[in-house]
């Protein structure tokens, strides 16, 4: 028995050391906004959407595996890459899109963080938005980036949360892996929206940004890696490690995804409550429901993803534009080199801290951020294949084979969301 603790102690250092920015863009993907998009979808529309978290998952993978290529192999992440090799009003004007969706973003996390730590320990919701905004901001500026990472990673524990609530809540699981396995599809408006609403929240332009990003980061922090398009020495185990990250990463996103559709599909879809309209909604909702248990494991869940999504905005803003200007970015650098990137990211921060203060309408920050990102999704998805398959971007290992068609399924499916969007909003 002495002998097992230590090697299972090892083996499990030894998977967390695999796990890193992929772990961290699946996780963040489940921010609030996100959150409340699958707490509407399975109030809405019940097991019969969850479905859809299971033909998204390859698709994120692969986009999100080529966005981690491209910065692992390049150096640089997907802003550096498209000013070097695209127009620069083109470049510019999506990093301004880009600038406006997470900033709009941010705000609409922040404010469902305040309303959840509100209905947890009443209080001012307004003062825990300006606390908890400056938590996340501050966190990157002043922690040391391995040990920030590390947070990072423990943050993403609270997604569990909504793991740990279908074990208190009633779920008829028959019917429930009929919605999970079964497709079922509808042609009216509630259903196509709803469709559009979880692939835009599931494929979003910060998460190619921050990966990418990422990536590029890590390679700078340690004096033993190159470029791979410089050194190709690790190659092979280096995608392998990418892919194992990105496919682990999205499986946890799509998991913590499911068990909210299947959660409030069980309870307020089932009591006819399909009117949610912010994640801390549906975590109020659960109480007279579920219990106060569950109510407490979802405004938790809020919070901590909360923690987590917010840098991830802030940041994927910063190093987008910190690339394009070419200035000294990333997180591991002190404050003092590189300046104008961590004023950025301090900008976009307080800058969604500030738009709660103005009559923020949550749903409709929500539904224009969607609206920005699904404009841009598609554009950068594009841009980012034409450089997976770039010999002067990519060097001799251009993306190829299965993921290279995988990472093409992606544009298409996001580019036809985008236009049913723009279609229902032309209605």
């Amino acid at each position: 028995m002495r002998k097992d603790g230590p090697g299972l102690a090892a083996a499990t250092k030894r998977l967390l050391a695999r796990l890193g920015p992929g772990l961290i863009t699946g996780a963040s993907d489940d921010d609030p906004s996100g959150i409340g998009t699958y707490s509407q979808a399975g109030a809405q529309l019940g097991f019969g959407i969850s479905w859809t978290m299971v033909l998204t998952y390859p698709l994120m993978v692969g986009i999100q595996e080529v966005s981690a290529r491209i910065g692992r192999i390049t150096g640089h992440g997907v802003a550096g890459n498209v000013c070097r090799n695209f127009p620069a009003p083109i470049a510019w004007l999506l990093i301004v899109l880009l600038f406006t969706a997470n900033t709009i973003n941010i705000a609409a996390d922040l404010g469902a963080m305040g309303d959840s730590l509100k209905l947890l320990v009443g209080g001012p919701a307004a003062l825990y938005v300006v606390i908890l905004g400056a938590i996340s901001v501050s966190a990157q500026i002043l922690l040391d980036y391995k040990r920030y990472v590390r947070v990072l990673k423990w943050l993403t524990l609270s997604l569990f949360s909504y793991v740990v609530a279908l074990a208190i809540i009633h779920v008829p699981w028959d019917e429930a892996m009929r919605g999970l396995l079964v497709p079922k599809v509808s042609l009216d408006a509630m259903f196509l929206t709803t469709l559009m609403a979880v692939l835009g929240t599931t494929i979003s332009p910060y998460l190619f940004v921050w990966q990418a990003s990422q990536e590029a980061e890590d390679r700078r922090t340690r004096k033993d890696r190159q470029a791979l398009k410089r050194d190709d020495a690790t190659l092979k185990s280096e995608l392998a490690r990418i892919r194992f990250d990105t496919m682990i990463g999205m499986a946890f996103s799509n998991l913590i995804g499911i068990s909210i559709i299947i959660s409030t599909a069980a309870t307020l879809h089932a009591a006819g409550t399909s009117n949610i309209q912010s994640s801390a909604q549906a975590a109020a909702a659960l109480k007279p429901l579920a219990g106060p248990f569950a109510e407490l494991l979802f405004a938790l869940g809020i919070i901590g993803t909360g923690l987590l999504a917010v840098p991830v905005l802030a940041g994927s803003t910063a190093y987008a534009i910190g690339e394009a200007r070419k200035w000294p970015v990333g997180l591991s650098r002190k404050p003092k080199q590189a300046a104008a990137f961590y004023g950025v990211l301090a900008l976009s921060g307080g800058l969604g801290i500030a738009l709660n203060f103005f009559s923020l309408n949550p749903i409709k920050a929500l539904y224009w951020s969607a609206v920005v990102n699904g404009v841009l999704a598609a554009p950068v998805m594009m841009m980012l294949m034409l450089l997976a398959r770039s010999r002067k971007v990519m060097g001799p290992f251009v993306v190829r084979g299965w993921l290279y068609g995988l990472g093409w399924a992606s544009t298409i499916a996001m580019a036809i969301c985008t236009l049913g969007m723009a279609f229902s909003i032309g209605r």
